[in-house]
């Protein structure tokens, strides 16, 4: 068997069983795997590229769906690439949280102008530092 024909075969079985693998990808099986609980929260968020060769590239404004200690989702205008690494800024008030450096996992179109992202966070965030925004959403229910 040739080279080049036994690196097709290489991706092949590679392609298909990433196909099996997101054919489980199930909500329900993704909430099982969660290692965190969610906080869903509605919180304003900048979107700063983290690298230093890409700070000139502009802010991207955002919204929260919910957050955890090991990371968040998103909405946004504008597609988010996914691998890079954004520094998060989050609006005081609702969620007090300090800037934080994040991996983008995955977006998604949601419709023409809408994508949904979710981020992993580098450092873990406290749950207690979460509690406070909790509490402001209980109190507006």
């Amino acid at each position: 068997m040739a080279s080049g024909d036994q690196n097709q075969k290489g991706f092949d079985d590679w392609a298909h069983t990433l196909l099996n693998e997101l054919e489980q990808q199930t909500p329900e099986a993704i909430r099982k795997q969660r290692a965190t609980e969610r906080h869903e929260i509605r919180c304003g968020v900048n979107l700063k590229p983290g690298n230093a060769s890409d700070v000139h590239k502009p802010t991207i404004e955002a919204v929260t769906g919910d957050v955890s200690s090991g990371g968040c989702q998103v909405m946004s205008s504008q597609p988010l690439c996914v691998g890079d690494v954004y520094k998060l800024e989050f609006e005081k008030g609702e969620l007090d949280l300090p800037t934080i450096y994040a991996r983008c996992l995955r977006c998604r179109l949601v419709r023409e102008d809408a994508f949904e992202s979710g981020f992993a966070f580098f450092t873990p965030v406290k749950l207690e530092e979460m509690k406070t925004a909790d509490s402001i959403m209980d109190s507006l229910i």
